[in-house]
Order: structure tokens, then sequence, then C-alpha cells
């Protein structure tokens, strides 16, 4: 765990969406360490409390759907506390549901997927700016993806939704400046976490990745926190509406190549539909 170090977010509130593991447990943790009173949310409760606890200096934790309007309401409610105040919002909760060829997706994996990643980023976004401006305004951290500026194939729903996600964020950092909100977004290369072990722990999968990367390792929820440390810090109060790339360089080279790790799963159904080999 992080130590305190500057306390630059004392007497701060902040809100980590996602917060109890991998990326946004890493950003909640640094919040914490730099003196912010963090609150996570997500969907399950025992591991919001085991991620609390690891976190220390009084971390809170709140169970809520990002998908779920009343509930994405509640929590940031809950985490602006009795004087309603609230200063950092990090957006970290997403996934994908549907990993495959796009004509075998079916409308319901791709709509999931933009549920996840746009309308529950949408929905925090929508909920907390108000809050935000009672409190003399505040940051709005977005997690995206390298998956937003890179193809992905066979990650089709997950790369346009991550697409939209950066296109939010710069709508909304258009429309709420004026009452000094900023909005930015981080884009994460490969961090090994739940939701990205399979792509890290395939050997081809994992060597094509790094083979893209200038700087040749896997990123760690380390990471991604300093960069949202910037955003939501005294160090950004003039930046609005950028996606930072905290990815090893990946972003200069080319998406991952996922055949390996895909097989020929997929083939004779994609063979089917299409009618024809390409």
């Amino acid at each position: 765990m992080t130590s305190p170090t500057s306390q630059r977010f004392r007497g701060r509130r902040a809100l980590v969406t996602g917060g109890g593991s991998g990326i946004g447990l890493g950003c909640a943790a640094a919040l914490a360490a730099e003196g912010a009173a963090v609150t996570i949310c997500g969907r399950t409760e025992s591991r919001l409390a085991d991620a609390a606890r690891s976190i220390g200096h009084g971390c809170r934790y709140v169970v809520a759907d990002i998908a779920d309007e009343t509930a994405v309401r509640r929590a940031i409610e809950f985490a602006a506390g009795d004087d309603g105040s609230l200063h950092a919002v990090v957006a970290n909760a997403g996934g994908t549901s549907a990993v495959g060829p796009l004509p075998l997706v079916e409308a319901a994996q791709f709509e999931r997927d933009l549920e996840l990643n746009v309308v529950g980023t949408f929905l925090t976004i929508k909920h907390s700016a108000p809050v935000l401006a009672r409190s003399g305004g505040g940051s709005i951290v977005a997690i995206s993806s390298i998956a937003g500026c890179l193809t992905h194939r066979n990650m089709g729903p997950y790369s346009t939704s991550k697409a939209a996600l950066e296109m939010l964020v710069r709508n909304a950092a258009d429309e709420l400046g004026p009452w000094s909100i900023r909005v930015n977004a981080v884009r994460p290369g490969l961090v090994p976490s739940d939701a990205s072990a399979p792509l890290a722990a395939h050997d081809a999968t994992r060597d094509d990745y790094l083979a893209q990367m200038p700087l040749g390792r896997l990123g760690t929820p380390d990471d991604i926190a300093a960069a949202v440390l910037f955003f939501t810090g005294p160090d950004s109060t003039w930046v609005t509406g950028q996606c930072l790339s905290v990815d090893g360089g990946h972003s200069l080279r080319r998406g991952p190549d996922l055949s390996a790790l895909i097989g020929t799963h997929f083939d004779s159904q994609l063979a089917e539909v299409m009618g024809a080999t390409s």
C-alpha cells in the first residue's frame, strides 16, 4: 500500500467506482494515502469490504451497480457525506461481455458493453456533476483503454464502447467547464487484473502485447493511479477534455493479436455465417 506523502487531498472527498479490485483499488488506495476521504463502490459487498480494509485511512464502501441509475445516485450521495461535498470522481467501473467476431456477437452482448462502459460512465457524470458544482468544482476521471484508439480484433463491442466513452469525456468537459468541473480520461494499456487475466496469462497474447510496447513491460494499478492523481490534483487545474495514454507506448504501434487466445473456436460458425472464406 502507498504510504502517505504530501496529503494534498486532505479535506477532500472522492468516489471510485469499481474500486474493489485492480485499477480501481489502486486509484482508491492512492487517493486515500494522499489524505482524501475515499468511498468505493461496486456490485460485490464482500470484495468491497476486503478492499476498504486493505486501503485503510477510513475508506468507506457502498454497493452499487453503475448501470442502475438509482444506485449510482445513492452512491454519489453516500460519498458526499453529511455536508454534501464531493471533489473527485474516478469512473473506473466497466468491462466486457462479448469476445468473438462481430458477425457472431449477439445484439444483447453488444448492448451490454455499451451499458457497462458508456451508460455507466454517463450516469456517473450526470449525477456527480451537480454535487461537484455545489462543492465549488472538481474533477472527473474516466478510465478508458487502448482499445478506444486501437482496433482489437474479436473485441469490437469493447473497443466501440471505449471510443464512445472518450467522446463522452470530451463533451462533458466542454459542457461542465463553466462550473469548474474538469473531465479527463486515462487510457491504460494491459494491466493484469481480474478482468484482463485471460490476456495477461496467455503466453502468446501477453508476448504480443509486450512486443508492441517500447517500454517492454506490463502496467500496474500504481501506474494508472499516478495519472489519476495528476488529473484529480492541483497540478492539472487548467487541463480538461484530455485522454492520456498510460500504456508503455503501446498506442504508438498496433493493437494486440488475439488470434492465439481465440483459437479456432469461432471458425466454423463464422464460415457458416459469412458463406465464404476470407
